[in-house]
């Protein structure tokens, strides 16, 4: 009781939803305080680059620093509001309405497992913002 007691009140406080109760033979009490301290010391950081979309569930951005995974098909989702909504013109499709285009995200990005773990924010750019960005690989 006093473990899901603890659960709760760091997914309430920090925005960090706990299903595990270890990780890499970490015990209870080192995983919640070493969750509790990411979340705390995270901050928000706007970063802008390619958004892929090329299937159900899978989303990413590739910015200048390389690629942050926001959800992938049956696992990691990050929490949020996306993906932005892009103008015809803003979308590059490659399979059926799945693609690509040019976005800026601000949330919590974890440098340690490349996620985005919460997005506060999300808007489409202009395709040619990212084409003219020399640290910027455009999707294939």
């Amino acid at each position: 009781m006093k473990k899901n007691l603890t659960l709760l009140a760091i997914t309430i406080i920090c925005g960090i939803p706990l299903a595990v109760a270890s990780v890499a033979n970490r015990s209870f009490e080192e995983t919640t305080a070493a969750a509790a301290f990411t979340a705390l010391t995270i901050p928000d950081q706007t970063r802008c680059g390619w958004f892929s979309n090329p299937t159900p569930g899978n989303f990413w951005l590739d910015d200048k620093d390389g690629e942050w995974i926001i959800g992938t098909q049956g696992g990691f989702q990050a929490e949020g509001d996306y993906p932005p909504p892009f103008k015809k013109t803003e979308w590059v499709k490659t399979n059926g309405d799945y693609g690509y285009g040019c976005a800026c995200f601000k949330g919590r990005f974890n440098s340690e497992t490349n996620q985005v773990e919460v997005v506060k924010s999300a808007y489409a750019r202009p395709l040619s913002v990212c084409r003219k960005d020399k640290t910027l690989k455009e999707p294939e």
